[in-house]
């Protein structure tokens, strides 16, 4: 059996964290989804995302009125206009696929149908843990375009 070179460098200068299961600082695990933290590709950073446009994978759905960059409690509240007839949709920050900071876009990854039948968001309740659970849990890694007690549409 060959012998490591004592002298040789193995492994990356960056250090390991998160217990070495493939993240880095101010990200997910890697292949892991969490609802409330940015992905660390999709271009947010610190940036102020509000007023930016925010596109569903099938189409605009508002602008955003307030954006979060909390550990772990990061989320996007979007002003949907009359597409929902001025109603709020909250969505969380594992939703956000990429930003385009030029064109002063978000894209969510998302489709505007899912948005549209997501719990409601409530201004004085979205803090609430039980809210915040069905929300991360409605747009879950394994999401349905409906959630489970809304029928689908013939």
């Amino acid at each position: 059996m060959d012998g490591l070179d004592p002298r040789a460098t193995h492994g990356g200068t960056e250090p390991i964290l998160d217990d070495g299961r493939g993240t880095v600082a101010g990200g997910a695990p890697a292949g892991a989804f969490d609802p409330w933290r940015y992905r660390d590709e999709a271009g947010v950073a610190s940036a102020d995302l509000t007023g930016y446009k925010v596109e569903a994978t099938d189409g605009a759905i508002g602008k955003i009125d307030r954006a979060s960059h909390e550990v772990d409690d990061s989320y996007l509240v979007v002003d949907t206009g009359p597409w929902i007839f001025g109603k709020k949709v909250m969505l969380p920050a594992g939703t956000v696929n990429h930003v385009d900071h030029d064109a002063r876009t978000v894209h969510v990854d998302r489709e505007k149908d899912q948005i549209k039948a997501a719990p409601e968001y409530d201004e004085s309740s979205h803090a609430d843990p039980g809210y915040r659970d069905r929300l991360g849990g409605y747009y879950g890694e394994k999401h349905s375009a409906l959630p489970p007690d809304v029928p689908p549409r013939a």
